[in-house]
């Protein structure tokens, strides 16, 4: 499993999975996200993206549309997207991230803390009203300064392991009629027509 920078060929995928999670695609642009993807057999698990904000003279980053496919949660994938977004705000010189959700408790584990809205910058402040309007009146502002950013080794392990639960499933041995201690030659069943 690894994460990097989305693709124009995956800008289809993220469409479709941002609209089946209903995540906010405001002014997207795939070139924004980045994509978890399973090494062994090339499955988008996860993705993320960073948005940036200008407005009297100043930028300001914000971490947004972070999604993991259902088959893939519960393994790091989530966690290991914020974590590349969070390096990659850094990497472009962004001392503080923002991030607007109705899910705080998610991000407040890796270090986010919460921001009352009369603290932010008024671009995120605006951003903040307007996903209020379109998500629900429960979103609110998290921040951090990316080397605040701490991740458990739980989310390192379960990422370094991860397999999908259709993978999962699929490496399941089948269970027979043997396992169970019957004899398929000559077992008979309730509902044995005699044919």
């Amino acid at each position: 499993m690894y994460v990097r920078d989305a693709k124009n060929r995956d800008e289809a995928w993220l469409l479709d999975e941002i609209e089946s999670m209903g995540l906010d695609d405001a002014a997207f642009r795939s070139r924004d996200y980045v994509i978890a993807v399973d090494e062994e057999s090339g499955d988008r698990a996860g993705f993320g993206r960073l948005r940036i904000h200008k407005a009297d003279g100043e930028e300001h980053i914000e971490l947004t549309g972070i999604g993991v496919v259902p088959e893939w949660r519960g393994r790091g994938v989530g966690a290991h997207v914020v974590e590349r977004l969070v390096d990659t705000a850094d990497a472009d010189g962004f001392d503080i991230v923002y991030v607007l959700t109705d899910a705080p408790e998610y991000l407040t584990q890796f270090g986010f803390e919460r921001v009352e809205a009369d603290a932010l910058p008024a671009v995120i402040d605006d951003r903040l009203t307007e996903k209020r309007e379109t998500v629900g009146p429960d979103v609110v502002a998290l921040r951090i300064e990316p080397g605040q950013f701490e991740m458990a080794d739980r989310f390192r392990e379960a990422f370094k392991n991860a397999s999908s639960v259709d993978d999962e499933a699929a490496n399941e041995p089948t269970e027979t009629a043997e396992d169970f201690g019957i004899d398929p030659e000559s077992a008979t069943y309730k509902y044995d027509t005699g044919r």
